[in-house]
């Protein structure tokens, strides 16, 4: 029977690190619901106009609102993504010995 090592790269992360990545989450999920009710709401407005003029306003509204929100989701990210990346923690090897 041959026996083999096998080593595994992992890193652990810290209080501040598992803060970060939470945060990192939960800012995620609350853009992605802020996103949907946004959507949600231009379109619920837009049925309820009865004219051109505020149909065309409506939908230009809501594409502005909704790019906005975009970008503020793009840079809070970045920003959130850059912390947890940072704050990842040491890199610990561990090592197994596997037989057969």
């Amino acid at each position: 029977m041959a026996t083999r090592i096998e080593r595994v790269e992992v890193r652990k992360r810290g209080f501040f690190g598992m803060v970060f990545w939470l945060v990192f989450l939960a800012f995620n999920a609350l853009m992605a619901l802020w996103m949907f009710a946004g959507i949600k709401g231009a379109s619920d407005q837009y049925q309820a106009t009865t004219d051109a003029a505020s149909h065309a306003g409506t939908a230009i509204g809501g594409t502005v609102a909704l790019g906005i929100l975009l970008w503020i989701w793009l840079f809070g990210a970045i920003i959130l993504g850059l912390l947890v990346l940072l704050s990842r923690g040491k890199k610990v090897t561990i090592e197994r010995t596997i037989e057969g």
